[in-house]
């Protein structure tokens, strides 16, 4: 029979967000955050991350938050389960493709258990959830010692699994704007098996007017070093008729921004070309929801 021995720790449950930044503070980088701990328990038994305090989030009011405010849009705190986004019908009817990420996990312990929030602050490459949000231009709030202060999903990314979080700081929510009324979106991802992480996974969101792309946004995930939007492919859609051809030089700019590593999940040339070809999937299907809303 083995044993595992892990490190002592301090063990922390804060009231109130102030005191749970102020223990952030007080341990200098050497805390952690537990929410869900779906990632943290087995990484802290590994020694893959060490840590002198763990400070449990659950108590604190208002981060299992879920709120929809019509034409400004829907918020949910850091303590929102996955399995309770997974349920939400607001979610399912106003942002398909951030149900969907969820939705196709197939572990429905991490879905009880895992945090939204959680996910996004592992900053892995391979989150579904990052990209479906970050397509949406999804806000964090970040709460730390000085206050509190607002990021943007497409910017809180650093480098593999590193983040904007300064020592003191957590993220308490996140913030997805109100769709127009003329978008449309899809979310797609290449597995070896439904409970695999994903080799590859592409989100879409855009909006179109009598034809035309009024705005586009297009994330990628496990094909660079963090989840990432891809600009250029952004740039070149907007203002422009849509169709095949649009779509394919968009779906080709994207292959071209990404820096995939080959790895025992896939090679690094079947993750450019599968990212050329979700993109081209998903602006297709993106767009041909906007049209169905228009009408």
């Amino acid at each position: 029979m083995s044993t595992i021995q892990l490190k002592k720790f301090e063990y922390y449950e804060p009231d109130t967000v102030s005191e749970a930044a102020e223990l952030l503070k007080e341990y200098g980088g050497s805390a952690q955050i537990q929410a869900g701990g779906i990632d943290l328990i087995p990484r802290l038994r590994s020694g893959s991350i060490k840590a002198d305090a763990l400070v449990n989030i659950s108590n604190i009011p208002g981060l299992e938050e879920i709120r929809y405010t019509e034409g400004e849009g829907y918020r949910f705190g850091a303590m929102t389960r996955l399995r309770t986004l997974d349920f939400c019908p607001v979610l399912k009817a106003k942002y398909p493709a951030v149900q969907a990420a969820i939705h196709q996990i197939t572990s429905v312990q991490s879905k009880y258990m895992g945090t939204a929030v959680g996910n996004l602050c592992l900053a892995t490459p391979a989150s579904d959830v990052a990209p479906a949000l970050m397509a949406y231009d999804a806000e964090l709030t970040i709460a730390g010692t000085g206050g509190e202060r607002k990021q943007k999903l497409c910017d809180f990314y650093l480098d593999y699994r590193k983040t904007s979080l300064a020592q003191d700081e957590f993220v308490t929510g996140v913030f997805i704007p109100e769709p127009a009324a003329n978008a449309g979106d899809a979310f797609f991802n290449r597995v070896r098996t439904h409970a695999d992480i994903a080799k590859i996974t592409v989100a879409a969101v855009v909006t179109e007017k009598d034809g035309v792309c009024t705005d586009a946004k297009i994330a990628v995930g496990a094909a660079a070093p963090t989840v990432i939007r891809i600009a250029k492919a952004e740039d070149l859609l907007k203002g422009q008729k849509i169709g095949d051809d649009l779509f394919m030089a968009a779906a080709e700019e994207a292959e071209r921004a990404v820096a995939p590593i080959s790895d025992f999940r896939s090679t690094a040339e079947y993750r450019r070309e599968m990212t050329r070809m979700l993109t081209y999937r998903a602006l297709q299907e993106a767009f041909e929801r906007a049209e169905r809303s228009e009408r």
